[in-house]
């Protein structure tokens, strides 16, 4: 008996958390009071090296990336850095290579530079980064924790989470992870 109620209290926990890479995250977030479900997580390496691993959070589960991209709901898209070779400037210099390859959406220059001039502190490995999305509101940026800005308009929603789930991804298997799919 003591065997299965170990066993049940194993589940218990694996279903409070997804594990990506060694990076735990949890099964729901908050994002403007609403209650959001994990979707999926996936690892972003570049020249074997892992940089840092994504998730994304809805309000439903889905596969279907335009209907993410477009979507008018909360939503949020969770990164956590892996390595310390993800530096501030190499981070804006890839968000920016992500804003010229975005699918969809529309950022302007000034929102672009608004978001780049948000990351004026270096990166650590542990860093959290996220990037959450309130209709009427606009997109909310958090560096562990911490409110470090908001851009408004569902265009540039659009435009940031093309970024990782358009089609020129920042890395296609980290979309694929995101989209629950790997």
């Amino acid at each position: 008996m003591l065997f299965v109620f170990i066993g049940t209290s194993s589940l218990e926990v694996s279903a409070q958390k997804r594990t990506v890479a060694g990076v735990a995250f949890s099964a729901k977030s908050i994002v403007n009071g609403e209650s959001l479900v994990y979707n999926g997580a996936g690892l972003r390496e570049k020249y074997t090296f892992d940089l840092y691993v994504g998730a994304l959070y809805l309000k439903r589960p889905s596969l279907d990336a335009n209907k993410i991209i477009n979507d008018d709901s909360e939503m949020g898209i969770h990164l956590e850095l892996v390595s310390d070779k993800v530096t501030r400037e190499k981070f804006v210099e890839s968000v920016k290579e992500g804003f010229e390859n975005s699918s969809h959406g529309k950022a302007t220059q000034d929102q672009i530079n608004m978001f780049m001039g948000f990351f004026k502190n270096e990166f650590k490995d542990g860093d959290k980064i996220n990037i959450d999305y309130t209709p009427g509101k606009g997109v909310v940026i958090k560096v562990n924790r911490a409110k470090i800005g908001e851009i408004p308009g569902l265009d540039f929603k659009k435009a940031i989470f093309s970024i990782w789930l358009g089609t020129k991804p920042a890395d296609k298997s980290l979309k694929k992870g995101m989209l629950g799919r790997l």
